[in-house]
């Protein structure tokens, strides 16, 4: 990712730390939006000069207001937009005459309302020139050095809580709400930005700037929908390369939380499942409460890489270690293992047992000695992964019982969560200061901990290629720019080497007849149409026909009847396909390279189970056979082909190289789908069958993505 029009710390200046800003459209009534930015900057100590522009009135709040742009004393870096949808354009496109680095968009009425607003914000574009712009529909910016440059009320307060976490919002009214609750548990930012319609500045472009920050030590995105991943994917390596972690909460986990996210932000949140992959490729964490996005940085903050999903708790409250337990495998993490060390430690203590599951302190009597001897050896372990250290009543009224002896494992080698199950306030900011994480429920305590042990770094780009590519385009070609049916899905599946059964196309009975008779034995046949997708929910496929005479009569029946069905549908004949046996389990593997996320492989229960058991998983392609074999172990389907109750194991292996196959679709910028189903999982060492395949090419009416290079994930 670039900034062709301005260099990164000039616009990073202009955006966080201006010399001089504008606001436009400021008002003299405190009662409005507008008045706020010129209060706030007042507030919070910002040094730099600040110029309201409007034509109605000539002072606000003992500040000199100018009539416009081109009355200003001097060149501003940033202007602050604040004039209604309809103004908006010539205001941007004053700023970029008088020379403004860039321009923040206060109002709303662009992207997100309708073909009219999508004009506007077309025009903000022409306008701008080589102005960046941040928003519309951003409320601000917040920048803890003294930059409060925003609407949000949350400017009220007397201080800003400094610290170390940039903020990222799509939502304007969440960095007040993640500033306010962090300055609740004395958890500091450098800088906070709602970016908006992102109709220039993206999240990523900004979190790059955020990384060249030396008080930022971590990022936090709050996102509705995934705009520009290439950006994104630009921050996620190179926050990666930085040490600094990238946390995300992402709305659109539900279908009615993906409708708010697209009327809310004009665009489409995508489906969840991709989300979740995408963030996953690309070294992102994702959380699913908001309380842990700003209490879980410090678990990555520090600590080595992530090796397992082993996770110790130590507690000093039976109940509340109980609860965290719970939570922990509600997460998917495993219990580490009992320790001798540990049993050890705790029978000088009068204690016999524990070590295994939670590790209760009670009957020990908490004491520092005991606390820290035992955090010590669970971190010095090989079979421990993280600690869970959970603090009862002692964390609030005692913490030199319990709290104090964590001082110092910030610093340790594996992540260290504490869940205080009381209010205690003192304690919290303790631990928060001296970088540990610290949290307020078992619940977000065990999600921070998920997303720290289940986090990698970003997998590595990979090259086009341009051999595939180009056999896949021409196979394409040759389909004469019309929809393709099955044989032409067929071929292009075996440039991937991924094959079914023999067979062959029919236009004529004979034709069938003769293909059947070349196979020796019991054959399927399937209606070839570009039109009809899904052959057995229309009637067009007949299985197990035996003899030539039957096949003769099935090829008729299918022509006639699917004429009936479909009258407006291509009918290019008739598949006759020998019938496979000896299966073990059905699978279905699919592609797509998805508008918004980018290219997609998926791995679910095949045949008419795909839709009924929805058990699926997803990785951005294209995919290594590591890869392709954890995507094996994270869906249910398959426990059958693995052997289960004494049935014979499939072809495990050769399944997972077929959905690397597949993913190598994502070199190829001519397709846009395809999908295996059902692919036949056979019995081990005797491979996979494609039973069914379907490819849809890209059109030049769908939303295109660039094809595969250095510069996509």
């Amino acid at each position: 990712m670039t900034i062709p029009r301005i260099g990164q710390s000039d616009l990073a200046r202009a955006l966080f730390a201006p010399r001089a800003v504008a606001l436009v459209g400021a008002s003299s009534n405190p009662a409005k939006n507008a008045a706020r930015p010129l209060r706030y900057l007042h507030r919070h100590g910002f040094q730099g000069r600040i110029f309201p522009v409007n034509p109605s009135v000539s002072e606000i709040d003992g500040t000199r207001c100018y009539a416009s742009l081109d009355d200003l004393p001097e060149v501003v870096d940033h202007a602050f937009v604040m004039v209604g949808a309809d103004r908006v354009a010539d205001a941007i496109r004053d700023c970029a005459r008088v020379g403004v680095t860039c321009a923040t968009i206060l109002s709303d009425g662009f992207s997100e309302a309708g073909a009219k607003g999508q004009a506007r914000e077309q025009a903000l574009h022409e306008a701008a020139g080589d102005m960046r712009l941040l928003g519309p529909n951003s409320i601000g910016i917040i920048d803890t050095g003294g930059f409060a440059c925003s609407a949000n009320a949350t400017l009220e307060m007397e201080a800003l809580p400094r610290g170390g976490y940039g903020v990222i919002s799509q939502s304007g009214s969440m960095i007040g709400a993640l500033l306010s609750q962090g300055a609740a548990r004395g958890i500091g930012f450098s800088s906070l930005v709602s970016v908006g319609n992102e109709t220039d500045l993206t999240v990523g472009e900004v979190g790059a700037l955020m990384l060249d920050d030396p008080r930022c030590t971590a990022i936090l995105l709050f996102l509705e929908a995934i705009r520009d991943r290439h950006a994104l994917a630009d921050l996620a390596r190179r926050a990666d390369a930085a040490g600094k972690p990238v946390l995300a909460y992402k709305l659109g986990r539900s279908k009615a939380g993906q409708a708010l996210a697209a009327t809310h932000t004009g665009a489409l949140a995508g489906d969840d499942a991709t989300a979740d992959a995408l963030l996953s490729h690309l070294g992102i964490a994702r959380v699913r409460i908001l309380e842990t996005l700003f209490e879980a940085p410090p678990l990555f903050i520090g600590s080595g890489p992530a090796t397992g999903r082993r996770v110790a708790v130590v507690t000093t409250t039976g109940g509340g270690g109980a609860m965290v337990v719970d939570a922990l495998a509600a997460n998917g993490l495993e219990m580490a293992p009992a320790l001798p060390a540990v049993q050890q430690i705790l029978s000088g203590h009068g204690v016999t047992g524990g070590g295994a599951g939670l590790i209760d302190l009670t009957l020990a009597g908490t004491r520092p000695d005991l606390v820290r001897a035992v955090i010590e050896t669970l971190m010095a372990s090989d079979a421990v992964d993280a600690v869970a250290m959970v603090i009862g009543s002692s964390s609030q009224f005692h913490p030199d019982l319990a709290v104090a002896p964590l001082r110092g494992f910030a610093a340790a080698p594996k992540p260290l969560g504490v869940y205080l199950v009381p209010a205690a306030e003192q304690s919290r900011r303790m631990l928060t200061q001296e970088g540990i994480g610290v949290f307020r429920t078992a619940e977000s305590c065990a999600e921070g901990l998920r997303a720290r042990l289940s986090r990698r770094s970003p997998i590595a780009e990979i090259s086009l290629d341009t051999a595939l590519d180009g056999a896949v385009q021409r196979a394409l070609d040759s389909a004469g720019g019309m929809a393709l049916d099955e044989v032409d899905s067929r071929g292009i599946c075996d440039l991937l080497g991924i094959h079914g059964p023999k067979g062959g196309a029919a236009t004529t009975a004979k034709e069938a007849r003769d293909i059947h008779a070349s196979l020796a034995g019991p054959v399927a046949l399937k209606i070839l149409s570009p039109d009809i997708l899904h052959k057995s929910d229309h009637g067009g496929l007949v299985l197990a026909l035996n003899d030539g005479g039957a096949v003769a009569a099935a090829f008729d029946s299918l022509m006639q009847s699917q004429a009936r069905a479909h009258p407006d549908a291509v009918l290019r004949g008739v598949l006759v396909q020998a019938m496979a046996t000896g299966g073990v389990s059905e699978a279905l593997i699919g592609y797509r390279n998805d508008p918004l996320m980018g290219p997609m492989v998926v791995l679910g229960a095949g045949g008419v189970m795909a839709e009924i058991l929805n058990d699926t998983t997803m990785r951005v392609a294209p995919v290594d056979l590591a890869t392709a074999h954890e995507m094996l172990g994270d869906v249910q389907f398959l426990k059958a082909a693995r052997g289960f109750r004494g049935k014979l194991p499939g072809d495990l292996e050769a399944l997972a190289q077929a959905i690397v196959a597949l993913s190598r679709l994502a070199h190829c910028s001519g397709v846009a789908e395809a999908e295996i189903n059902p692919l036949l999982i056979c019995k081990e060492g005797q491979g996979v069958l494609a039973l069914d395949a379907l490819v849809v090419p890209q059109t030049k009416s769908r939303v295109q993505d660039a094809p595969l290079t250095k510069r996509a994930i």
